[in-house]
């Protein structure tokens, strides 16, 4: 073959630092944006982003040449550096987690993916963040050691 093709999606989810809640429903829009806007920077495309105050989900386009460490190193500091920038949070410095969790998305789950994203403040009526990620890593047979989730 010629060629490489490939279409690599994930959906990663994250926390701000120490699971502060600090993405009001005042700024959230604007963090979806700097979140877009940060990953085009860096030649990722961002097609959804969603979350509530402690955390956010992303369904993240990242090209061959990047890992998923190094574009989460990209998206998560460019992001925090600009949101500082504007001051969105106010006085307080804002901050992402260290980690995250990236699960890769097939094409034909796009629209299940992006409908679950969409939807977090409805569905995190019923559960935590704290739940959601356990039931993601559990349900994605990822190893884990819950004395080390929360670092």
């Amino acid at each position: 073959m010629a060629s490489t093709f490939t279409q690599l999606h994930y959906h990663c989810v994250w926390s701000t630092k120490n699971r502060q809640p600090l993405i009001s429903q005042n700024i959230e829009k604007s963090v979806w944006a700097i979140l877009g806007a940060t990953a085009k920077a860096h030649g990722m495309r961002l097609a959804v982003a969603g979350g509530i105050e402690n955390h956010v989900h992303v369904l993240l386009e990242i090209p061959k040449t990047l890992s998923v460490s190094e574009a989460m190193k990209r998206l998560k500091g460019g992001s925090s550096n600009s949101i500082n920038e504007k001051s969105l949070t106010g006085s307080g410095r804002f901050g992402w987690q260290d980690g995250c969790a990236a699960f890769t998305v097939s094409a034909s789950r796009h629209d299940e993916v992006r409908h679950y994203i969409e939807n977090q403040r409805e569905h995190h009526r019923k559960l935590s963040f704290e739940d959601e990620l356990v039931a993601f890593l559990e349900r994605h047979r990822v190893d884990f050691d819950p004395k080390y989730l929360w670092g």
